[in-house]
């Protein structure tokens, strides 16, 4: 790996306008434009980011955090930047809340424990398989992005700038995800995965596709 290959890759590549679909379905006046905006908005705060590192001599953040973890801060970040620009939705404000955004001024406070109104946000390197909690009635909003992660360095893979794959919503129901439960041995997290038929909702409404995306 070259110095010039890792500090190439700081630079994550930008949000293209000619990738979105203007004719998708969204929920509670939310638009495109909101959208991309925020977007833009993690693109650029990533590449200051990593730049820092970079002059610092340290690694990418996407490099040495847990893939999961990089999955929840562009999820998070997503989560509170779309009600700066969309003046219809907030973060809930219950700690842990479902969904993550929310109608503003449905619920006391902005804040909820648990409803069917309003837009859960995902994050995934995956452009399919993607995970919740519980199935459940929801509008499911995933960010399908492609990164180094921190096994990629072991591994000795070129390094690669931060991109935006695609973006899906659509309005699921409880048959629309398979309950994965587990044995009484394992730790693993109790998760259910959207199904097909969920996955197809959700990209027939796609919202962003890179070009290799919009070839499928």
């Amino acid at each position: 790996m070259s110095n010039a290959e890792e500090y190439k890759a700081c630079t994550p590549i930008p949000v293209n306008p000619d990738f979105f679909n203007p004719t998708c379905n969204l929920p509670y006046g939310l638009t495109v434009e909101h959208i991309r905006r925020a977007m833009k908005d993690f693109i650029d705060f990533l590449g200051f980011i990593n730049q820092q590192l970079y002059a610092k001599g340290m690694p990418r953040i996407e490099s040495f955090l847990m893939p999961a973890n990089f999955s929840s801060i562009v999820g998070e970040f997503i989560n509170n930047r779309i009600p700066e620009y969309c003046p219809y939705l907030v973060k809930n404000r219950y700690h842990n809340g479902h969904p993550d955004l929310i109608p503003k001024g449905m619920f006391p406070g902005d804040a909820v424990q648990y409803a069917h109104d309003g837009i859960e946000v995902k994050a995934s390197r995956y452009a399919q398989g993607w995970q919740g909690h519980n199935p459940e009635s929801v509008w499911l909003m995933v960010f399908h992005f492609d990164s180094n992660t921190a096994g990629d360095s072991m591994r000795g893979s070129t390094p690669k700038p931060f991109c935006f794959k695609g973006v899906y919503a659509a309005r699921l129901e409880q048959d629309d995800w398979a309950f994965s439960g587990r044995s009484d041995a394992s730790r693993r997290t109790i998760t259910a995965s959207v199904t097909q038929s969920g996955t197809k909702k959700m990209k027939a409404n796609w919202i962003y596709k890179d070009s290799t995306e919009l070839k499928r």
